[in-house]
């Protein structure tokens, strides 16, 4: 009978064991969470949180392919978990699931994108490519249309240089600039595919 009781309050041990979970947020591997996208793209305050708290994610958000800037989105995702990640990679990541919500942003205020992002490894990429007359942020996706031709014209001389980097890697060519800051607003004659530059702050 001893032997019963103790057999019974092991396995009741084990079957009330906590589940594992990982990150701040202390998620479950699996586990559905809600979060908050914010409406700047790609931008220094392209913000990603958990829902209800508002809390930083801490992750990044993957298979969110029908986002739109301009636009707030409250979405279902999954956490998961990965204890051999690829080298350079995190072990912790969301994946999309829905949209629960959809809202246009209204304001007009401006924020910051950097033209300049740097890889491990790979070193520092140019943002920036062009088709035609247009320019790109995120090909065939975001556009950068121009508030003034001095603008057009810094647009133009980076992307001239993104080209010669590009065509130069086997060297190891890097950028003519540290950091290129890019001050945008929503472009309201194509809101949603794309920023209007409003002025570019050259890091030499």
């Amino acid at each position: 009978m001893k032997k019963l009781t103790v057999l019974f309050l092991a396995i009741s041990f084990l079957s009330c064991k906590k589940e594992e979970v990982y990150g701040p947020l202390k998620l479950k591997n699996g586990q559905e969470v809600e979060l908050l996208v914010d409406h700047r793209y790609g931008a220094d305050q392209d913000l990603l949180l958990k829902l209800p708290e508002k809390e930083l994610a801490g992750s990044s958000l993957a298979g969110f392919d029908q986002r739109e800037a301009g636009y707030t989105y409250r979405v279902k995702a999954k956490f998961y978990h990965d204890d051999n990640p690829p080298q350079d990679a995190s072990s912790d990541s969301f994946i999309f699931t829905k949209i629960v919500s959809k809202e246009q942003y209204k304001g007009t205020e401006s924020f910051d994108i950097q033209l300049i992002t740097s890889y491990v490894p790979g070193g520092p990429v140019i943002k920036l490519s062009k088709t035609g007359n247009d320019y790109y942020f995120v090909p065939d996706k975001l556009q950068l249309t121009y508030a003034n031709s001095t603008v057009q014209a810094q647009l133009e001389e980076i992307y001239q240089n993104a080209l010669e980097v590009r065509n130069n890697w086997k060297t190891g060519q890097l950028p003519k600039w540290k950091a290129i800051k890019a001050t945008v607003t929503h472009d309201p004659q194509k809101f949603g595919k794309a920023y209007l530059v409003q002025q570019i702050q050259f890091t030499p």
